[in-house]
């Protein structure tokens, strides 16, 4: 799914997430609102009819001839008013509002009620009280539920169109990178380093990136043609050759079987020298210079594809891998893949010379004097004293002391060709059924 069609699914559901709360939040807040404004109106009512009973007495609404009781109601009976004298002793003031149905000329209407008990002129305990039917009430509920609700309904529908709008706009300097300058690039010669008008900041970044990413990718790519012309003439073509000897060896039928066994383990090294020279030409293609070094890498980002690299091996052998980097580093000036390559190595010694449930540290930490030292610990059986100044010398094998590996290949020297043309230093602390420490310094010699 491609972003923009993602940032719209997002701003749709998250519009419906909020009409959906809208819908079940609106109305108990609209007919809280609907009681209060009501109860507003039943506390006007009530003063107003006390400013008259102050002003005109109680004469005027009390009567002895009329069973002392005073009631008026609204010819569509939804508000009434009534003054009762009280026949029991009552606190006075007492004022409470609450909803109850009341009896209107043979009719039962809900109304909510204002009940307030006071002391009249004449020492008299009197309740006033006021109503209103709640079927007013309703009516004001279920209309404000509705405004609300289709307010935030077209709110919604207006955000979700503008958002759709805006971001078909600003991501279109990222659609034309994709399909103009991206999609369908099968070699830096095809890519066209035309700038993209934005002014997106974030977009620029990125185009100038990929520009300079293809321009070092198209002088790479010529550098590496003149450079595997070369050796592959000198050093790959001979191994091909005495491979295509051997397997026309073995086609003959008169060929003794003693004799066609030596010549399968002759291929078996054949094989084994192929690998190592196509080992050598990457350590030499390394020392010459041959890779680029224009790339801010960070540390973390390149040990997480290790991480995921090792993830079934580590898995496998039950063995924990952790990574500290405080605070994280970039390093300036790298080569992300051959980065890789030297933390992919070191990590793989670690798995390969580790105790099974045992455990890896990857921490990294600033230097006194500036530089930053990253140190991958591991809970192996760890390497003997004198075998460590050999450990990084090209086909140095040596017996295994205490703890000790039978022997190394060209892993660790490559490693350390990588750590040079990076200008940083790879050294080694171990100690025998303790661990291995491999120690990468980047601007700094000390550890």
């Amino acid at each position: 799914m491609r972003l923009e069609a993602k940032l719209a699914l997002f701003n749709a559901l998250s519009k419906l997430l909020l009409v959906v709360l809208g819908a079940l939040v609106i109305p108990p807040i609209v007919g809280r609102v609907a009681n209060a404004h009501t109860d507003q109106h039943l506390h006007q009512k009530k003063e107003e009819m006390l400013a008259l009973i102050r002003r005109d007495g109680l004469v005027a609404f009390v009567r002895e001839k009329q069973s002392e009781a005073y009631a008026d109601y609204n010819i569509l009976k939804q508000e009434y008013i009534s003054i009762t004298p009280e026949t029991t002793t009552a606190a006075v003031p007492n004022e409470r509002i609450f909803d109850e149905p009341r009896q209107v000329e043979k009719e039962i209407e809900d109304f909510r009620i204002l009940s307030y008990t006071f002391l009249g002129p004449d020492q008299r305990t009197y309740r006033l009280e006021i109503g209103s039917s709640l079927a007013t009430v309703e009516l004001l509920t279920a209309t404000l539920r509705r405004m609300a609700l289709w307010v935030l309904v077209v709110g919604a529908a207006l955000t979700i169109g503008t958002d759709a709008v805006f971001a078909h706009y600003l991501l279109r300097p990222l659609r034309y990178l994709i399909t103009r300058k991206l999609r369908g690039v099968r070699h830096p010669s095809a890519f066209t380093f035309e700038p993209v008008t934005t002014s997106t900041t974030d977009f620029r970044r990125l185009d100038d990136s990929l520009n300079t990413m293809m321009r070092a990718l198209e002088s790479a790519f010529a550098k590496e043609r003149e450079f595997m012309s070369n050796v592959s003439h000198e050093l790959l073509t001979p191994v091909s050759v005495l491979q295509s000897r051997f397997e026309n060896m073995l086609q003959d039928a008169t060929l003794p079987e003693a004799h066609s066994l030596k010549i399968v383990e002759s291929q078996r090294t054949l094989y084994r020298l192929r690998n190592t020279v196509k080992t050598l030409l990457l350590i030499a293609n390394i020392e010459n210079a041959r890779y680029l070094r224009d790339e801010a890498v960070p540390l973390a980002s390149v040990l997480a594809e290790v991480a995921e690299e090792l993830d079934d091996r580590l898995q496998q052998r039950d063995i924990s891998l952790t990574v500290d980097l405080q605070p994280e580093y970039v390093v300036p000036r790298a080569n992300r893949t051959l980065l890789f390559t030297l933390l992919l190595n070191l990590l793989s010694n670690a798995v390969k010379y580790n105790r099974t449930g045992g455990s890896i540290a990857v921490l990294g930490r600033p230097t006194a004097n500036g530089g930053y030292a990253v140190r991958v610990q591991d809970t192996g059986p760890g390497i003997a004293p004198e075998n460590l100044p050999h450990l990084f010398d090209r086909f140095r094998r040596f017996a295994g002391g205490t703890g000790a590996p039978e022997g190394y290949g060209l892993g660790l020297p490559i490693a350390r060709t990588i750590a040079a043309f990076h200008e940083a230093t790879l050294t080694v602390e171990s100690t025998v059924d303790q661990g291995t420490t491999f120690v990468l310094t980047f601007g700094s010699e000390e550890l």
